[in-house]
C-alpha cells in the first residue's frame, strides 16, 4: 500500500473531525511541495545565471543607481561604531549611509559624532512623509556619504521614515543597525533592478550569526551554532528563506522582506507613504500595501536573492524567542486583516488567488490547526480510544514531513553556500533539523497561539530584546516609544515550512 493510501484509509477510518485536520494537512504539504519544487528550480537558475556574473563591474559603472542605507539606532553606544564603520565599506559605487537617532538616551549620538567627526549641516529637504520633530542633520568630514540624523523617539518606522526625507538615493535599503552584511550584498541585491524595469523591492536571505567568528564587523568564519537553540532557529531561517521565498519567486512574488535587510524603490515608499505607525509587522506591511496600492503599469514586482547577504543574532532563550515568535504572529495577523480584500481577488492575480490565501490558510492558521491536531489526539489517547491510523498519518503528514522540508532547504544551502559547510556543520544542521520536531516546533504553536490572542486583544507591545553582542554581552532595547511600540522584524515563516 503506498504512503497515499495509507492517508486515504486513515482519513476514511477517523471521524469527520479527525478526517478535516488529516485534509488540511494534505493540502498544506501539497502547497508546500509546490514550493520546493520551485525553490529548486529558482537556485538552479539562479546557480547559472551567477556563473556568468559580472556584479564587480558595476564597481566603475555610471548605471549603477544609488543606494542610500538608512540604519535606525536607539540606545547602542556599544554597537553602533562597529555597525555603521562595517557599512561604510561595503562595496559599491554609489553609496549613502543614513543613520536615524530615534532620540536615544544613552551616548550613541555622540559616539557618532566623536568617531566620524560629525558637524551640523543646514539641510532643506521636502518632509514628504510626517515624521517626530527632527532636532538636527550632520555630516561627516571623514566620510562625506554618512549622514546622521537627530530626531525625537518615534519608534523604527518614524525613524525610517525621516531617513526617506534626507536620503539622496534612487533604491533605499532599511536595515537593523545590528546587522552585519556581507561585503558584496548590495551588488547582488542591486541586480534585479538592473535587469528589469518592473523591480519594486528584492529580499535577501537572513542567516544566523550565533556561533560564527565576527572580526570588525565582518562575518570570517561562518560556522553552524552549536547551542540547541540557536542551531535550531539557523535551521528555520535556512527553511524560510531557501524554500520559502525562493520558491515565491515563481509563484507570485513575496510578500515579506525582512526588516533587517531590503532594498525598496524610494519613490515607490514615499508615494505609498513611508511606513506605517502602529504595526509590529512593519515590513511585510509595507511590501503588502505596495503590492495592492501599486498603479498599473508600475513596478509591482517583488524578488527574492537567495545568496547570503546578511547576518543577524537570534535570542538564546525561550522567554525572549517566545516573545518574538508571538510578536511575529501578531504582524502576519494585523497585514491579512488590513489587506483581507485582496485574498481570493481575481483581479489581483496570483497574488490575490495564491499568495494571500496561502499565508492565511498555511501560515496564519497553522497553529491552530496542529494544535487542534495534538490535543484531539492526546485526548483520545488518554480515554483509550485512540485511531492508530490517525496518529500515524498526523505524525508523517506534520512532523515527518516538516523535516524533510528542513533537510531539503540544507541540501539547497550546501549548494548555494559551501563556505559555512563543514562536515561537522552539515552533521549538527541535521541534528538540528531532527531536534526541532521535538518539543521546540510545539513550543511555536503555543507561542504563534499567543500571538493571535494578542492580536485579537489589540496588544502591539514589543519587549526587550537581549542580545550578547559581536563584542561585550549587552541589552539592546527595541526602537520604539512606550506609546506606539512600531515595528518588529517580521520573518514570518519559520515554523512548519512557513515563509
Amino acid at each position: 500500500m503506498s504512503a497515499l493510501d495509507s492517508v486515504r484509509e486513515a482519513v476514511r477510518s477517523t471521524d469527520g473531525v479527525a478526517a478535516y485536520v488529516l485534509y488540511y494537512c494534505l493540502l498544506s504539504n501539497a502547497l508546500n511541495a509546490l514550493l520546493m519544487l520551485f525553490a529548486t528550480k529558482s537556485m538552479h537558475r539562479h546557480l547559472t545565471t551567477r556563473a556568468k556574473d559580472r556584479r564587480w563591474l558595476l564597481l566603475s559603472s555610471p548605471i549603477a543607481p544609488r543606494i542610500t542605507v538608512i540604519a535606525p539606532a536607539y540606545d547602542e553606544q556599544e554597537t553602533v561604531v562597529v555597525s555603521i564603520t562595517s557599512l561604510m565599506t561595503l562595496s559599491y559605487p554609489a553609496l549613502e549611509v543614513v543613520v536615524v537617532n530615534d532620540g536615544s538616551s544613552d551616548a550613541t549620538l555622540e559616539r557618532l559624532v566623536e568617531e566620524f567627526d560629525l558637524v551640523p549641516m543646514p539641510v532643506v529637504y521636502r518632509k514628504r512623509v510626517d515624521t517626530r520633530d527632527v532636532r538636527g542633520v550632520y555630516r561627516s568630514r571623514r566620510e562625506p556619504n554618512l549622514l546622521v540624523v537627530d530626531k525625537d523617539n518615534g519608534g523604527k518606522a518614524d525613524a525610517l521614515n525621516a531617513g526617506l526625507n534626507v536620503c539622496s538615493g534612487d533604491l533605499v535599503c532599511a536595515i537593523d543597525a545590528d546587522t552585519i552584511v556581507e561585503d558584496d550584498a548590495l551588488l547582488r541585491m542591486v541586480r534585479p533592478f538592473i535587469d528589469r524595469t518592473d523591480c519594486l523591492a528584492v529580499g535577501g536571505t537572513i542567516r544566523v550569526v550565533n556561533g560564527s567568528e565576527v572580526r570588525q564587523g565582518r562575518v570570517v568564519t561562518p560556522r553552524t551554532p552549536r547551542t540547541w537553540l540557536a542551531g535550531i532557529q539557523y535551521v528555520e531561517y535556512l527553511r524560510a528563506f531557501l524554500f520559502g521565498r525562493l520558491g515565491w519567486n515563481s509563484l507570485g512574488g513575496n510578500l515579506i522582506i525582512s526588516g533587517a535587510f531590503g532594498l525598496f524603490q524610494k519613490e515607490s515608499v514615499l508615494v505609498a507613504g513611508g511606513y506605517l505607525h502602529g504595526t509590529v509587522g512593519e515590513d511585510m506591511e509595507l511590501v503588502a500595501r505596495l503590492r495592492a496600492t501599486s498603479p498599473r503599469g508600475a513596478p509591482s514586482v517583488v524578488q527574492f536573492v537567495p545568496d547570503p547577504v546578511a547576518w543577524t543574532e537570534v535570542p538564546e532563550t525561550l522567554a525572549i524567542l517566545g516573545r518574538q515568535r508571538d510578536r511575529w504572529h501578531r504582524g502576519l495577523s494585523d497585514v491579512l486583516w488590513r489587506y483581507r480584500r485582496s485574498i481570493l481577488d481575481p483581479r489581483k492575480g496570483r497574488l490575490g488567488m495564491i499568495v494571500y490565501p496561502y499565508f492565511l490558510f498555511v501560515e496564519l492558521l497553522a497553529p491552530v490547526v496542529e494544535g487542534f491536531g495534538l490535543l484531539y489526539m492526546g485526548a483520545r489517547m488518554l480515554l483509550g480510544i485512540a485511531d492508530l491510523e490517525f496518529v500515524v498519518a498526523f505524525v508523517v503528514l506534520t512532523y515527518v514531513w516538516g523535516l524533510t522540508l528542513s533537510l531539503w532547504a540544507i541540501a539547497l544551502d550546501g549548494i548555494a553556500f559551501p563556505r559555512g559547510h563543514q562536515r561537522r556543520d552539515q552533521l549538527l544542521q541535521i541534528l538540528w533539523a531532527v531536534a526541532e520536531q521535538i518539543g521546540f516546533r510545539q513550543l511555536t504553536i503555543v507561542w504563534r497561539l499567543r500571538g493571535i490572542r494578542k492580536y485579537l486583544q489589540g496588544s502591539t507591545e514589543w519587549g526587550v530584546m537581549t542580545r550578547r553582542g559581536f563584542s561585550p554581552p549587552v541589552a539592546v532595547t527595541p526602537t520604539a516609544p512606550a506609546a506606539d511600540p512600531a515595528a518588529a522584524p517580521a520573518l514570518a515563516g519559520v515554523g512548519t515550512g512557513r515563509t
